[in-house]
């Protein structure tokens, strides 16, 4: 089925004047934002690499020094083609930055498209599998603001004095969630300028970022797409309403950007999430709200302990035999207080599948969840 890769070779041949912004071309710029680009885009505006140089750039790359900036090995083929094109060649991208802080807990990427009428869209990047990443996301069950989250406030603001026109901000997964709090969380004058805030199956926020005044006004400017089988995107709170797309995907892979499809000008739409999604949203509501605020950082912080004590930096890496053993023998130091609240919160979360499992049996087979939150 199309993805976002077809968009570009239907929607490329036509400038942004015939053709304005849409949520696939910003769902195209947060994927970009994915890019290890390191400093190979100047902070300057002006002096800005087109798209086209950018990709010509990439090319000559030696293979593997290439690959090992690339998230998914389609990004790729996703900066040339849309270097290739009439509509994104042009355009200049600015404002790389990239920001890991162990001790603060933060994992920050941003990038910026420099618009053809003058104005900027800044996209920020998600999740990278790094435990500081994935340690920082959870947090956002027991904090009220994350450093990813004023990091990404101060770099829009920061991107508003650069570029006086109109403004736009997106992003995928915990992205999304960056794009939200920096735009309702910037000054008023920068707020004034924001034509739309793009969240691309990104969690929702506790309910002090949703009362707050900001978000009320740009309520109507904030646009929320999930997957029909979301996971990451029910998490915490929303108030605005959210499309759910067509994923080709099953399960967890539906996250995935390039899963997603596309017809005619923008995503393949369906009315309603899938049983499975609300559930697991019912799930981890249901369990959240089961502890205290103290008992959530409690037992993240202490999970993070655990896990760090392996020579894991990413995810994926905490599954080798020597890490799985340093965990093992981390968990089996740890005082009898402490494996039993472990033991407690968990026991508390297989109550909450339960009793979420129960409430849906009472549905009858087949019936759908309405997109509206």
């Amino acid at each position: 089925m199309p993805n976002m890769l077809d968009y570009i070779l239907w929607k490329g041949k036509l400038s942004f004047a015939e053709f304005p912004l849409s949520s696939v071309d910003a769902l195209l710029i947060s994927t970009l934002s994915y890019i290890q680009f390191d400093n190979m885009i100047a902070p300057n505006p002006q002096e800005a690499p087109r798209l086209s140089e950018l990709s010509q750039m990439f090319l000559e790359l030696p293979e593997e020094a290439g690959k090992s900036r690339f998230r998914d090995s389609r990004d790729r083929e996703l900066l040339e083609t849309m270097g290739k094109s009439r509509r994104f060649g042009s355009l200049r991208l600015t404002g790389a930055r990239e920001l890991a802080d162990e001790k603060k807990e933060l994992q920050f990427a941003a990038i910026t498209l420099l618009l053809e009428n003058g104005g900027a869209l800044a996209a920020f990047r998600g999740t990278d599998g790094t435990l500081i990443g994935w340690k920082e996301d959870l947090n956002l069950s027991f904090l009220d603001v994350i450093p990813g989250q004023q990091a990404a406030r101060d770099y829009l603001e920061e991107i508003g004095k650069l570029c006086p026109g109109e403004l736009y901000a997106a992003g995928h997964s915990k992205g999304g969630n960056l794009a939200v709090y920096a735009a309702v969380r910037s000054r008023e004058d920068i707020r004034e300028r924001i034509r739309g805030v793009y969240n691309y199956d990104g969690p929702g926020f506790r309910q002090k970022v949703l009362k707050d005044p900001g978000y009320r006004e740009l309520l109507d400017r904030i646009h929320t797409f999930v997957p029909q089988g979301s996971v990451v995107g029910m998490l915490l709170e929303h108030e605005e309403p959210y499309t759910v797309v067509q994923s080709t995907e099953k399960g967890l892979l539906q996250h995935e950007p390039y899963s997603w499809e596309i017809t005619g000008d923008g995503f393949a739409e369906l009315s309603q999430v899938t049983e499975g999604s609300r559930m697991v949203d019912e799930t981890i509501k249901s369990w959240l709200a089961g502890l205290s605020v103290e008992e959530r950082e409690h037992f993240i912080n202490t999970l993070f302990e655990i896990l760090e004590a392996s020579d894991a930096e990413h995810i994926d890496e905490l599954i080798r035999p020597g890490n799985l053993f340093a965990i093992l023998r981390k968990l089996e130091g740890e005082e009898e207080e402490t494996k039993k609240m472990l033991v407690d919160i968990l026991v508390r979360f297989v109550k909450a599948v339960a009793g979420t499992f129960m409430e849906f049996q009472m549905f009858p087979a087949g019936e759908s969840i309405s997109a509206e939150n």
